[in-house]
């Protein structure tokens, strides 16, 4: 017999979040990155987390994918709590991650064919040509030709190194992609075609997408909601870290001016601090 999901059933499990974070805080030593931050990533969703340097961006991404455990708090992933697996569990459960890395982080002494192939050989077990197959088609989906196959990352510019990550990323099928900065260093004719390929990957794969950059054209253009950190050294105690959540068409309206400040990329207020900073001077 087979199970008929009803209208309403489907249309709830859409909505329920993939990933979920409960009062999350992470400290290291003495020095504490994040603190009680509270986030629901539904499923289907493209979210971009913004933020200047030292706000915790790239912890907060590590953290959802259970490479850093939380000091408090929880982070679940579909019906699984990260910090409470044993770790084969946690292995198989990473599985259904792609990570794009800030500097594409590809293996120097691989050509880009064993690159993209690596977590096929890893986790799944498929023929030579099947493997052949699927690298091809991850390349072409990005804009790669077949003759860098037998390429060294070192041959390819900054801008394939990012196309040849986000292949690797998508080579799983993974369920939700995670990306670390993906423009940065790039032009930004190149840094457009990583957000059309973004764009493009969320349609084709249908993945939920959690993006970390600081660029605002990346936020505008790919995310159906933005949320902002602020680094908690210049809060105080009582003040949330997250100093945003919506989407980005309400960011130009935000009424808090250090939001207002990031978005635009004013220095005003920062350089004067800085000013005070050097002088000893306390406000």
């Amino acid at each position: 017999m087979v199970a008929v999901t009803s209208h309403s059933d489907s249309h709830d499990t859409a909505m329920l979040p993939v990933v979920r974070l409960d009062d999350v805080s992470v400290r290291f030593g003495k020095q504490e990155v994040l603190r009680n931050i509270s986030l629901e990533v539904p499923q289907g969703e493209t979210l971009a987390i913004i933020g200047e340097s030292g706000c915790g961006k790239t912890v907060l991404l590590k953290t959802i994918i259970g490479l850093i455990r939380p000091t408090a708090g929880h982070v679940w992933f579909d019906r699984y709590e990260l910090a409470k697996m044993r770790k084969p569990l946690l292995m198989r459960i990473r599985r259904r991650f792609g990570f794009v890395f800030q500097q594409a982080a590809l293996f120097d002494s691989m050509t880009i064919g064993q690159n993209v192939a690596f977590p096929l050989r890893q986790h799944r077990r498929h023929s030579d040509a099947e493997v052949a197959r699927i690298v091809r088609e991850r390349l072409a989906e990005v804009g790669l030709p077949e003759s860098i196959l037998s390429k060294k990352p070192a041959e390819l510019s900054g801008g394939m190194r990012k196309r040849v990550g986000l292949a690797r990323a998508l080579v799983l099928d993974p369920e939700i992609v995670l990306y670390d900065e993906p423009t940065t260093g790039l032009d930004p004719i190149m840094a457009d075609v990583i957000n059309e390929l973004i764009l493009r990957s969320r349609h084709q794969h249908a993945v939920t997408s959690i993006i970390v950059t600081h660029d605002m054209r990346t936020a505008r253009k790919v995310a159906d909601r933005v949320v902002m950190l602020y680094p908690l050294s210049r809060l105080r105690e009582d003040e949330p870290q997250i100093l945003f959540d919506g989407p980005p068409s309400e960011l130009d309206r935000s009424t808090d001016r250090r939001v207002v400040q990031f978005v635009r990329g004013e220095a005003g207020e920062r350089l004067m601090e800085m000013r005070r900073a050097s002088t000893g001077q306390v406000e």
